[in-house]
């Protein structure tokens, strides 16, 4: 009997995995680490021992693009929050293609470029009117530049909702709803690009709706305007989004997921577990893979990236905020998501010891230590929109906030050297992070200052 049950397993399996792949099961790639592995190592271990085959990345970092050319493995960019304002000028959006798109695509198989990161979020306002002219622009960039198969969109968080509950009267706020979100669905629908969106039922938890969350047999949520019942709140989250879209004309516009997963540790909260992290990532793998979609809209796949690939132990906030992955930076698995070829297990590529995360504020200067600085020529437009970007990223920037040791009235340019030297530091010291739209530039000289300690 146990033979017979085994053998059966085996086609269940690979018919599981051909149904991942088929309904777009993507991974969050994020980089804040100092014990992560090389990208052509992650590259090769998602090609061959996962079943993902796209992975998204929250800049457009060349030793990755260039780790995963010929890996058959789709890769989804972002552009920086502080690159909006340059990319709705044409000439800025073509040189941007020029440098960070050209020189991967195709052997990179590129198929989004998201512009910026949960901007209706985090942006001001300046970031937020030139959001759907940059995504604009940006597309006209690549078509200029003979690229015609790079679609271009931006993730949200839910806080672009005003109304979830009951799903079909959910609603966005009304003045994104008219002045951004009408004309980015438009947008989208012309290009045939999916709005995408950060739905995390994680962030609902109370207490007593656990099972709710995890997919896990409960009463159930009713909607009495549409009569139907929902048993989990992700496709509670889903249809609110598609309810509000429709209540814009738009319900024909396709929705990705561009984040959603669960944290295995966390402190104080009896939310978190390896337990309860496993079952929410593996029952929405199994949930998506059979392609029956939504209440309200049913047989509907909906391309998905899980969050996130790693641990990752230089994220600052809360002790979650480092342990949402579902892998080890060994590649030990977490816990076992689903997404292994037959469920195999993995022998760990290169053990590496678990450093503590390291602090947001930069530590004092050290011997051979560099900074990253605005270049002279930077305007002040283009270093507001750093900070503003840094800021938005988790980086602590109250150093620079009114009675901070880093605080200079009217000097943007002081405080866009402690803000983007702070996510170079913070980001693992890459030259490239300290790109900022070619506004940044690698420093020997400490810049700190009085109190001010850079």
């Amino acid at each position: 009997m146990a033979t017979t049950s085994a053998f059966l397993l085996l086609p269940l399996l690979l018919l599981l995995h051909l149904a991942i792949a088929a309904h777009g099961i993507g991974i969050n790639y994020g980089t804040l680490g100092d014990n992560l592995p090389p990208p052509a190592a992650v590259a090769n271990f998602l090609k061959t021992k996962t079943t993902i085959d796209r992975v998204k990345i929250y800049d457009v970092n060349p030793d990755i693009l260039r780790a995963f050319a010929g890996s058959g493995i789709s890769v989804t960019v972002t552009a920086p929050n502080g690159d909006i304002a340059a990319l709705t000028k044409i000439d800025s959006a073509r040189q941007w293609v020029a440098t960070h798109i050209k020189p991967f695509h195709p052997q990179t198989k590129i198929n989004y470029i998201l512009v910026g990161s949960e901007v209706l979020h985090w942006g001001d306002t300046n970031m937020i009117r030139g959001l759907v002219p940059a995504m604009r622009t940006l597309h006209s960039a690549l078509l200029a530049e003979g690229i015609t198969d790079i679609k271009v969109t931006t993730a949200h968080s839910l806080a672009i909702m005003r109304s979830s509950i009951p799903p079909s009267m959910g609603r966005f706020r009304p003045g994104y709803a008219k002045h951004v979100l009408g004309p980015m669905l438009k947008f989208l629908r012309e290009t045939r690009t999916p709005l995408m969106v950060n739905p995390y039922p994680y962030f609902g938890y109370n207490g007593k709706n656990v099972n709710f969350l995890l997919f896990r047999p409960n009463r159930g949520l009713y909607d009495r305007y549409t009569k139907r019942s929902y048993t989990n709140q992700f496709d509670a989250l889903m249809d609110a989004v598609h309810s509000a879209m429709n209540a814009l004309g738009y319900g024909d516009v396709d929705i990705a997921v561009g984040e959603t997963g669960w944290p295995s540790v966390c402190d104080g909260w009896d939310a978190c577990s390896v337990a309860n992290a496993q079952s929410f990532n593996r029952e929405l793998v199994k949930h998506l893979a059979t392609g029956k979609g939504t209440p309200l809209m049913p047989n509907r796949s909906f391309e998905t990236y899980i969050f996130a690939l790693f641990n990752e132990n230089q994220k600052p906030g809360p002790i979650a905020e480092r342990n949402w992955g579902l892998f080890q930076p060994d590649f030990t698995p977490v816990y076992d998501s689903g997404i292994l070829r037959n469920g195999q297990a993995v022998t760990p590529a290169r053990p590496t010891p678990t450093r503590p995360a390291a602090p947001t504020k930069p530590a004092p200067a050290v011997g051979g230590q560099k900074w990253c600085v605005p270049k002279a020529d930077a305007s002040n437009q283009a270093l507001q929109a750093n900070i503003n970007y840094v800021c938005s990223q988790g980086v602590d920037c109250r150093p620079i906030q009114p009675g901070g040791d880093c605080f200079a009235a009217n000097n943007v340019k002081a405080l866009a050297t402690y803000a983007m030297n702070a996510y170079y530091q913070a980001n693992g010291r890459h030259d490239f992070n300290c790109d900022f739209s070619q506004t940044g530039v690698i420093t020997t000289t400490n810049p700190s200052h009085d109190k001010c300690k850079i």
